[in-house]
C-alpha cells in the first residue's frame, strides 16, 4: 500500500489502537514519510497512541493540541473568516487544520481532528 492525499486507514474490528499504529508507522518508514497531528477535541490521544510505537521518532516528531479558535488560528494559521464562516468541526477548518500543521511542522503527511467535546459530544 503507498500512502496517498486523502487514504483512509482504516480500524478493522479485531484490530487495536496499538496494531494500528503499528501498521500506520511501519507505511510511514517504509515510505520514508514523517507525520504530524493536529488534534482538537481528542486533547492529544492521537499523539499519545502513535508515540507509543517503539519506532516512533522515525516517522513522528511534532503535533499540536489546539483545543480552541484562538490556538487553531495562531498556531495552526486557520483563518479566522474560516472559523466564522465554517465552525471548527467543519471539514474546512479541519483541511486548514491539517494543512497548518503539515507547514509548521515541515512534513509529508498530517491527520487532523476536531470534533465536538465532552460527555454530550458538544
Amino acid at each position: 500500500m503507498r500512502l496517498e492525499q486523502h487514504d483512509i486507514v482504516t480500524l478493522d474490528e479485531a484490530e487495536s489502537v496499538d496494531s494500528l499504529t503499528k501498521k500506520l508507522g511501519d507505511l510511514l518508514v517504509n515510505q520514508k514519510l514523517r507525520l504530524t497531528t493536529a488534534e482538537s477535541c481528542t486533547g492529544g490521544k492521537l499523539a499519545s497512541a502513535l508515540c507509543a510505537a517503539e519506532d516512533t521518532p522515525s516517522f513522528y516528531g511534532v503535533g499540536y493540541v489546539t483545543f480552541t479558535d484562538e490556538a487553531k488560528a495562531k498556531i495552526l494559521r486557520v483563518q479566522r473568516h474560516s472559523l466564522a464562516e465554517h465552525t471548527a468541526v467543519s471539514e474546512a477548518v479541519v483541511t486548514e487544520m491539517a494543512q497548518g500543521a503539515k507547514d509548521q511542522a515541515e512534513v509529508n503527511i498530517s491527520i487532523a481532528i476536531s470534533g465536538y467535546g465532552g460527555p454530550e459530544g458538544g
